[in-house]
């Protein structure tokens, strides 16, 4: 099992907010003895040089190998966190998005893998069961109440 820490300094990412009404698709977050921990939407950091719509179509396409189209406005959040005693700092573009070419995704847990190795898993999860006592954690915090606010 490959061991995660957040990088030590201010990452800028993009996530994308891939929604099929109510559900929106997160991958599942563990900690170090593979217990979930959360879920947090598909994305990932920005390249030098690449502008956050890039580097977030870029992710999709590495990630599910998929087309995305940016469909709103992003949100911007600065995510302060710890993650196994570990300091992260993260600056967040997270904007709805759309598939390309209509292609279907399966409702079933989709596999994929991360850039540094690290197989991953993602489900379509209703917003509503998220950061509540029976379900997981939505990651970055504060996420859910932006988007439920809208």
């Amino acid at each position: 099992m490959t061991i995660w820490r957040p990088h030590n300094g201010i990452r800028v990412k993009a996530i994308g907010l891939l929604w099929q009404g109510h559900r929106l698709l997160v991958a599942d977050v563990h900690d170090d003895s593979n217990i979930l921990k959360g879920v947090r939407p598909l994305g990932g950091s920005v390249e030098f040089g690449e502008t956050w719509q890039d580097g977030l179509k870029r992710e999709f396409r590495e990630e599910l190998g998929v087309e995305i189209e940016i469909s709103s406005a992003p949100l911007v959040l600065e995510n302060i966190y710890t993650h196994e005693g570990a300091p992260g700092h993260e600056i967040i573009f997270a904007a709805d998005v759309t598939l390309a070419h209509s292609e279907e995704l399966p409702d079933a847990p989709i596999t994929f893998r991360e850039d540094n190795g690290i197989v991953s898993t993602a489900n379509w999860r209703d917003i509503h069961t998220l950061d509540t006592s029976d379900g997981p954690q939505l990651f970055p915090n504060g996420l859910k109440q932006l988007l439920i606010s809208d």
